[in-house]
């Protein structure tokens, strides 16, 4: 919101004093709008906006020319440019940008009015892009770690009902469990979404550009999610078919497990928890042995969904898929997690500045 006062701020500045607009209310709407859109997708949304209003006045124009004022010409300019938009991609900022450009143009019926307007629309786009590209560009590595732990602390929340469940014997927990684990699917979309728009803002923004490789490693990283929150819900559901003698010792499994997502929810780019959440994911995996139902231990569904989560956890701890494999089942060796991709650096961030905590932070810090 503080981006966009500003931005909104400069654009009718530079339209008023700077081009002498007497009423260039569309500069500031068009630099709002533009960075009205999630973190990673403000500069294309400028862009798109840019295409909308030039269609949308082009579109006013020819209709004017043609056939004069009136609702036949607001009708056809209007449903003329919608149309244009809709063939040029047909993003709705696009296709509403343009129909306002066309009606605005039609309904003053003043050549000028549109050409300003376009002048305007030039001046709020390229305040945004000068906002989101260079003067506020978001981080790419942040913005996928910002959604990895959303996606994490949910799975977290959903196996952490599901041992309550087990524990209490309780129906109510279980569905809660499932019906959180279900609602990942929207999660992981917006995980989806934000790895295709840190993979824009690393290729196209000009601060960000030369930085690209640890993007790519964090977005192939953030990729292994799906898997893991398919893996969670197999083991929720199946946990609500386990046997009651079973319930108990399967509840501290599946809480152990809701630990070391927790552990990654907290500080996903954090080598130290990553290797904790795969040390306690293995330990998980190694402690099921060979049980079977013969056993009275775990049945042999509910030990299948138990070593997925697990080795998910430390695939996307960073632990290679053999590795896992070769230490779940031989046990000769212990996990090393290598270190996660590094957030990339500004081009003109010195390693020398200090860096900056509030007070408050380093007091919390002392008394933790």
């Amino acid at each position: 919101m503080v981006q966009g006062t500003a931005a909104a701020t400069v654009a009718w500045l530079i339209a008023t004093r700077a081009l002498g607009h007497h009423e260039p209310f569309f500069a500031p709407i068009a630099a709002v709008i533009a960075l009205n859109a999630p973190l990673g997708e403000r500069g294309l949304n400028a862009l798109r906006l840019l295409v909308g209003v030039v269609v949308g006045i082009a579109a006013g124009e020819v209709a004017t020319l043609a056939l004069g004022a009136g609702f036949g010409t607001l009708a056809l300019a209007t449903f003329s440019a919608m149309t244009i938009a809709r063939a040029l991609g047909g993003a709705r900022v696009t296709v509403a940008q343009a129909a306002a450009g066309a009606i605005l143009t039609v309904a003053v019926a003043d050549g000028e009015a549109g050409i300003n307007r376009l002048g305007d629309a030039l001046i709020g786009a390229g305040v945004a892009l000068f906002f989101s590209q260079l003067l506020f560009s978001p981080e790419p590595v942040a913005l996928l770690r910002r959604a990895e732990a959303a996606a994490l602390a949910d799975m977290a929340r959903g196996l952490e009902l599901t041992a309550q469940s087990l524990e209490r014997d309780d129906p109510d927990a279980g569905e809660s469990a499932l019906d959180r684990l279900r609602g990942l699917r929207d999660r992981l979309a917006e995980l989806g979404r934000t790895r295709r728009a840190s993979e824009r803002v690393a290729r196209r923004s000009a601060v960000w550009r030369s930085q690209r490789v640890p993007v790519v490693r964090e977005r192939e990283n953030a990729g292994h999610l799906d898997l893991l929150g398919g893996s969670c819900l197999l083991l929720a559901r199946t946990a609500a078919a386990a046997d009651p003698s079973q319930r108990d010792r399967l509840a501290t499994t599946v809480r152990e497990l809701a630990g070391a997502l927790d552990e990654l929810a907290n500080e996903p780019g954090d080598r130290e928890a990553r290797q904790r959440a795969a040390d306690r994911a293995l330990t998980v995996a190694r402690g099921l042995g060979d049980a079977s139902p013969g056993d009275g231990l775990l049945s042999a569904a509910v030990t299948f969904s138990v070593r997925m989560v697990a080795a998910d956890i430390m695939v996307f701890a960073g632990v290679d898929e053999d590795a896992v494999e070769a230490a779940v089942r031989e046990g000769a060796h212990e996990l090393d997690v290598p270190d996660p991709p590094s957030a990339p650096r500004l081009p003109f961030e010195s390693r020398r500045w200090p860096s900056f905590r509030w007070p408050w932070r380093r007091r919390r810090e002392r008394s933790g």
